[in-house]
C-alpha cells in the first residue's frame, strides 16, 4: 500500500462495545463496516450538497489485511485516500489505526463504483470529482 499523501482524509471513532466478539476483540466484519464508514465520512466531507443525492458509492471489492486486534473503548483513526479513478471506479487505500500509540490494525485497498442512485448505472468520475477527492 502506498504512503498516505498530504491530502489523506482522518477519521477518528470509538470501539463499541457491540463490535467485540467471542474472542474479546472486535470482529473481522466491523472493520469492514470501519473501512466504508470512514470512506463514506470522507466523501460528505466534500462532495458539494447539491450532488449527494444524484451520485452514490458502492463497493465493488475490498481487499483487507487484519494486523492487529481493536478492543472495545479504544479510539481509532481511519486514514482514507484515493489513489486511481478510471471510468466508474475508484481505489481507496484505508488505514485504520489505534490513536493512542499509532499501532496500524488494518489496511485496505477498495474498489469503489459511482452509481446514479435511481437508475442504478455507473457515472464516469468527473476531472472534477477527482480533483475533490485530491485536494490538499
Amino acid at each position: 500500500m502506498p504512503d498516505a499523501p498530504a491530502h489523506a482524509f482522518v477519521h477518528e471513532f470509538q470501539v463499541p462495545d457491540s463490535a467485540i466478539d467471542a474472542l474479546g476483540h472486535a470482529n473481522n466484519v466491523e472493520y469492514v463496516r470501519w473501512v466504508q464508514d470512514v470512506a463514506g465520512a470522507h466523501w460528505l466531507s466534500i462532495c458539494p450538497a447539491e450532488f449527494q443525492e444524484k451520485i452514490i458509492w458502492v463497493v465493488r471489492e475490498h481487499r483487507i489485511r487484519y494486523l492487529q486486534s481493536a478492543f472495545a473503548g479504544e479510539t481509532l483513526r481511519g486514514t482514507t485516500w484515493v489513489g486511481e479513478s478510471s471510468g466508474a471506479t475508484s481505489l481507496r487505500y484505508t488505514r485504520l489505526t489505534r490513536a493512542a500509540d499509532g499501532v496500524l490494525l488494518c489496511e485496505a485497498e477498495t474498489t469503489w463504483v459511482l452509481l446514479d442512485p435511481k437508475s442504478g448505472r455507473p457515472v464516469r468520475v468527473t476531472a472534477e470529482m477527482v480533483n475533490w477527492l485530491k485536494k490538499d
